[in-house]
């Protein structure tokens, strides 16, 4: 008679062990198949549901003859002499995607491993075996010293290996080694205490049938490191792995049923649980699948999106360096049309003086646009310099409007202005200029007729400006785009072609670096516009 008698529970026990092993094996290397540290984790999981096979054989012979629990117990020695060789080569490759160990060392593991597993197979680990109260005890042979520096001492030195790697690592890495560190620890500690401890150094079997459990701990370890990493989805993993093992207890609880309808009971509650899992695990899937491909769309927009800025700061270097190229030469044109104008060539005639105006007007109009593509690149690779002083805002609006007057009245058009009395109000009062000409350029240029008032209101918390026009107006469509970039009006194209849609999103960018809005109104196309900023009055 064997010591053994809980057969049906170490066969339901080597089972779970055998399907997790295999599950997490084949599910590991699916997700990526090229990966050596994939490959050899499904060969570890192979290994260990042979030693879950080979446990269960030794423990139950066929035949139940001395001399086969004798020869199935070797057979479990020389697996356990495999699995050693196995884990440092997982350990020193992990997480890569190629063996990093080299040859020179390869061949002394390898060679190593044959000779466990021949003296294992051989009468040299174990030469013999005797009962003692009915309990199997192996009886060891001069072949057991291979044995340990094959199983033991590979297992200290893939240990070794994980703390020169977890010291050596950072960050995610680090966390990636420490997991594996703890389960090999747990896992392989407890193995070898119920292979070796017990069975060389105690003369007992009595821990051998928990051998099966002891792979789970690693399993449980891997898993943990799978959700951390999303090496597979671990909620599709979980599910299967907890369907499986409520089908094996309730497997159980149906082979020993006392009578017939109490058999048929637990026959009927596990069909509706084989059932329910399959269903179960086909949502989740389901569910990891579309997530998954959320997953990739995600990732495909970042890069499309990542492509895009890079094109737009292209875009941007590309402004500033053609900006700067085009201003001096339109500055020599500048300074030539003036010289023939003044009559350093000669004294001009009333035709070429007013083609030297228009030839002024078209290279005013293009240094204007070369100065809006350079604040423009100043913007967005923030180099836009601010020098905040105390200024009279009155003063400075007063000065745009002296200087705009001319081409109002040349147009047929009034400036209704009357400089206030302000406190001095913290301001770039270059920006704020820049700012102010143009919400008074854009008035005079799209207005045909009627006044054009322009106010200056100051409080104790902000400075506002308006400038009102009776001109074209616009529609409710455009009052929220405005002040973005390249935007222009429905109406404006047909009343000034040339305008690029920079000067206003110039505009609402120097204002927000001011900590202040501005703001674009109007009751509708025809009927005049308001466009007005308003800045803090203290900083």
């Amino acid at each position: 008679m064997f010591y053994y008698d809980t057969q049906t529970v170490e066969l339901l026990l080597g089972a779970f062990t055998f399907f997790v092993s295999t599950y997490l094996g084949v599910t590991i290397l699916h997700t990526k198949p090229a990966s050596a540290t994939h490959r050899l984790f499904l060969a570890l999981a192979v290994l260990i549901d042979v030693y879950v096979v080979v446990n269960y054989l030794s423990l139950h012979p066929p035949g139940a003859t001395a001399d086969s629990q004798l020869f199935w117990v070797r057979v479990v020695m020389a697996t356990t002499s495999v699995i050693g060789p196995a884990l440092v080569l997982l350990v020193h490759t992990f997480p890569e995607d190629r063996i990093t160990l080299g040859r020179r060392y390869l061949a002394p593991l390898f060679t190593l491993m044959i000779l466990s597993v021949c003296a294992s197979l051989l009468p040299l680990v174990f030469t013999g075996i005797e009962y003692r109260d009915g309990e199997p005890v192996p009886i060891p042979g001069p072949g057991i010293v291979v044995f340990l520096l094959d199983f033991v001492g590979l297992f200290i030195l893939s240990f070794a290996i994980l703390i020169v790697k977890f010291r050596r690592a950072r960050g995610e890495e680090r966390q990636k080694h420490l997991h594996l560190l703890l389960g090999v620890l747990s896992s392989f500690s407890l193995m070898a205490l119920s292979t070796v401890i017990f069975v060389v150094v105690l003369e007992t079997s009595v821990a051998v049938f928990l051998g099966p459990l002891y792979p789970i701990i690693l399993m449980i370890f891997i898993a943990y490191a799978i959700a951390r990493y999303q090496l597979f989805d671990i909620k599709g993993a979980a599910t299967t792995i907890l369907s499986v093992m409520l089908w094996f207890l309730l497997f159980a609880k149906l082979l020993v049923s006392e009578s017939a309808s109490e058999f048929m009971v637990d026959l009927l509650v596990l069909a509706l649980a084989v059932l329910f899992g399959i269903f179960l695990i086909r949502s989740i899937k389901r569910e990891v699948k579309q997530r998954e491909e959320l997953s990739s769309l995600a990732r495909s927009l970042a890069a499309a999106n990542d492509q895009l800025k890079e094109l737009d700061r292209q875009k941007t270097e590309f402004l500033s360096i053609a900006s700067h190229q085009l201003r001096t030469p339109l500055s020599i044109i500048k300074g030539y049309i003036e010289l023939i104008h003044d009559g350093a060539y000669g004294r001009p005639t009333k035709a070429l003086r007013e083609v030297l105006g228009n030839m002024d007007e078209s290279n005013e109009r293009l240094v204007k646009l070369v100065d809006e593509f350079l604040d423009i690149t100043r913007i967005e690779q923030g180099r836009t310099k601010f020098d905040f002083a105390p200024t009279d805002l009155g003063a400075l609006v007063d000065s745009v409007v002296k200087e705009l007057e001319k081409r109002a009245s040349d147009k047929g058009l009034e400036i209704a202005w009357k400089k206030p009395s302000c406190p001095p109000v913290p301001m770039d009062a270059e920006k704020i200029r820049h700012v102010v000409f143009n919400f008074v350029d854009n008035a005079i240029k799209y207005s045909e007729r009627g006044r054009i008032t322009v106010r200056v209101h100051c409080t104790g918390a902000a400075a506002e400006v308006s400038v009102a026009d009776e001109g074209i107006g616009f529609g409710r469509a455009d009052q929220g785009n405005f002040f973005q970039k390249f935007y222009r009006g429905e109406n404006t194209r047909t009343v000034n072609v040339n305008g690029t849609g920079l000067g206003l999103y110039v505009c609402r960018k120097f204002i927000e670096a001011h900590r202040g809005t501005v703001e674009a109104a109007s009751p509708g196309a025809g009927k005049g516009s308001t466009f007005r900023f308003s800045i803090p009055s203290a900083v």
